[in-house]
């Protein structure tokens, strides 16, 4: 009988991939890299409020990330600190205190090795099940609200005159970004979970021309990022989440490297 135990991991990659490419295009144009860190970051605090309350660890992740997203806007509107140093302490004090809060815990055990690194060869059916369901829900919002997302990126002045509500629509997308990190954690864990948000779309940025393109390229890039990664994981046993981050710089430098090439041919 065939061993099939390795779908339900590579399932539950390239559905990761396919929705972080749209949502990462827009990390790239919006110059939010950092608030991808700072979620991620933020999200063990999920992890503790998931292990103390005994409720499902996905949920418990995803709750807290769209927590934390809720105070990070009103925190950047009315502290007198730049975005990125706000960002980078709510992401160093949340980190430490989801650490210090989990150590404090009397008899209970989580593997923060895993949180932190990833461990997408131990996704199980109901996580993919999460990440099927979360991810139709995030693809639904993006087709629905993708000419205004795009808008606000493009001119947030432009897009008031518009009419269009720019703070709800930043913070739809904030929310977004926070149920991906929470959903990726379990893939590659908290320490590179930017870098499927970042990596793809920057690869498929050398050949797009358009804003729809970019986010299709992201996502194949993404998915075949997953491929070879699972794939180099298997041929060489090396952990299966960095292995795909470094697949993903891999066809990063590739798209540099052919960029003139893509360039010229354009032309």
């Amino acid at each position: 009988m065939i061993d099939l135990w390795w779908l339900m991991p590579l399932a539950a990659g390239l559905l990761l991939a396919l929705i972080a490419g749209p949502l990462g295009s827009f990390v790239v144009w919006r110059r939010m890299a950092f608030f991808g860190d700072t979620l991620a970051h933020g999200a063990l605090l999920g992890i503790t409020l998931g292990v103390l309350t005994d409720i499902n660890l996905t949920l418990a992740l995803i709750l807290g990330s769209l927590l934390l997203a809720l105070l990070l806007v009103p925190l950047e509107q009315r502290a007198r600190l730049s975005s990125d140093t706000l960002l980078g302490i709510v992401s160093h004090s949340t980190l430490a205190i989801g650490l210090v809060t989990l150590s404090l815990t009397q008899g209970i055990r989580v593997d923060l090795m895993g949180y932190l690194f990833g461990d997408l060869l131990a996704v199980q059916t109901v996580d993919v099940l999460w990440i099927a369901g979360a991810g139709a829900i995030l693809l639904g919002l993006l087709i629905w609200q993708w000419q205004a997302l795009l808008a606000i990126t493009v001119s947030p002045e432009l897009a008031a005159i518009d009419g269009y509500p720019v703070q709800r629509l930043k913070l739809l997308l904030l929310l977004m970004l926070a149920v991906l990190v929470a959903l990726a954690m379990k893939v590659v864990g908290i320490l590179l979970v930017s870098a499927l948000l970042i990596i793809p779309p920057a690869s498929a940025r050398a050949s797009a021309r358009s804003p729809l393109q970019m986010a299709v390229l992201a996502s194949v890039s993404g998915m075949l990022a997953v491929l070879i990664g699972m794939w180099a994981s298997f041929h060489w046993d090396t952990p299966a989440g960095p292995s795909v981050v470094v697949a993903a710089t891999t066809l990063f430098v590739a798209s540099l490297l052919l960029q003139p090439w893509l360039s010229r041919r354009a032309g």
